[in-house]
């Protein structure tokens, strides 16, 4: 076994790149996003750039860590996650813990507010990653029972954080994380007979659920006790401009269509969205810079993707594997989910664009997510003549258990 020696060689210099490309796109698009009278006297630029600089320090903190180390403080910092949220639900509402627009998913520090919830996303993947690990050093021999065995912990892993979430209530986060346990799930080796019945039935409930909304929400009213104007988010995202909950849609829907091929320019743009320089980051930037400027974004993250993907396969520890694919499985829904509710092919959620919309504990959580995968890199082993065996043998043994059925 041996270890590149020099830190320039260790050093993942293709992922500092494309985390470069998001800081100038990031610093580009808030500072437009802010120039609305709403934002008079705010410089949100500055102060991404301040949480980037943050982000850079927690990545080279994390990055010191090897994958055994942080194996080890799994459910420590699990547990602290966890305990953050729990003291989150039971405090008072008070000028620490305010509750904003409804919900209650911050601590206000001197420095910024903290959103707990954005960090355990990563906690919640480390967590996971290390379930799936040691129940398949504990059952080698693959059944449906050792299936179901790991399907509940992974169930129980996800379930703690994801209800004290919702007591918040932020069903975007929590959306995020059934996101992260769905990519884990499909890649744990768990039959896919499990798996195809249970997400067929689960989506099979939210097909009915949503006709219901649609077509017969007296129902819904009346046996689940849902409330009218619950349903306005759906009707927003149907119409838009013909519900006033859908104000943010038609404006982010007009501004991304006048932006047309090439955009208006940069300081150009002209239609009024709020929030603009957080969840709908997109839609100013697909005004002032058009399709090809939306295409270059969206193909910055398919880089990143491919990056992630190409360093999951090359490491030599299944924990790294898996720690990969629960960020892939993050990211690919926030872009996916925010990019998608911005031109109206999915309802509106309070999710961000991962490294571009501005926000504290949104940064500090990705690049917590990006520290690992620099750890990942800067303390990959390769492996000569037969221990290289090791390797290829786990990695086959991983695909065998996500490919084959019983």
């Amino acid at each position: 076994m041996e270890r590149k020696n020099k830190v320039a060689e260790r050093f993942d210099w293709t992922l500092t790149l494309l985390l470069l490309m998001f800081f100038l796109v990031s610093c580009v698009a808030i500072y437009s996003g802010q120039s609305s009278d709403q934002y008079s006297g705010s410089n949100f630029m500055l102060q991404q750039i301040f949480w980037y600089g943050v982000g850079a320090a927690i990545i080279a903190f994390v990055m010191y860590f090897d994958s055994e180390q942080l194996n080890r403080l799994t459910w420590v910092i699990y547990g602290a996650g966890i305990l953050l949220l729990l003291f989150l639900a039971v405090a008072p509402v008070s000028e620490f813990t305010p509750k904003i627009n409804g919900a209650k998913s911050w601590f206000i520090t001197p420095v910024g507010s903290l959103q707990p919830s954005e960090f355990m996303k990563v906690f919640l993947i480390m967590g996971l990653s290390r379930t799936i690990c040691k129940h398949q050093e504990k059952y080698l021999n693959k059944t449906m029972r050792n299936d179901i065995i790991l399907l509940v912990k992974i169930g129980l892993v996800t379930g703690l954080p994801v209800g004290l979430i919702m007591l918040q209530p932020d069903l975007g986060t929590s959306l995020v994380m059934l996101a992260i346990m769905t990519g884990m799930i499909f890649i744990s080796g768990i039959s896919w007979k499990i798996i195809l019945s249970i997400y067929g039935s689960g989506a099979a409930i939210a097909c009915t659920i949503l006709y219901f909304v649609i077509w017969a929400p007296e129902i819904l009213e009346k046996y689940l006790n849902v409330k009218p104007y619950q349903f306005d988010r759906i009707y927003a995202w149907i119409d838009p401009n013909n519900n006033a909950a859908g104000y943010h849609l038609s404006n982010s829907l007009k501004a991304i269509g006048s932006g047309l091929l090439i955009g208006k320019g940069f300081g150009e743009r002209k239609v009024y969205i709020p929030e603009s320089h957080t969840d709908f980051i997109f839609s100013v930037i697909g005004e002032e810079y058009g399709f090809l400027g939306g295409s270059i974004v969206i193909g910055l993250f398919f880089l990143l993707i491919y990056h992630l993907t190409k360093t999951a396969l090359e490491t030599v520890d299944s924990y790294n594997t898996y720690i990969c694919v629960g960020i892939i499985s993050m990211l690919t829904f926030h872009v996916f989910q925010n990019i998608g509710m911005t031109i109206q092919v999915l309802p509106i959620t309070g999710i961000p664009l991962p490294f571009i919309s501005y926000g504290g504990s949104s940064l500090m959580g990705n690049m917590f997510a990006m520290g690992l995968v620099y750890s990942i890199h800067y303390h990959h082993k390769n492996y000569m003549f037969s221990s290289g065996n090791n390797y290829t043998e786990s990695n086959t043994k991983a695909m065998e258990r996500s490919t084959s059925s019983s």
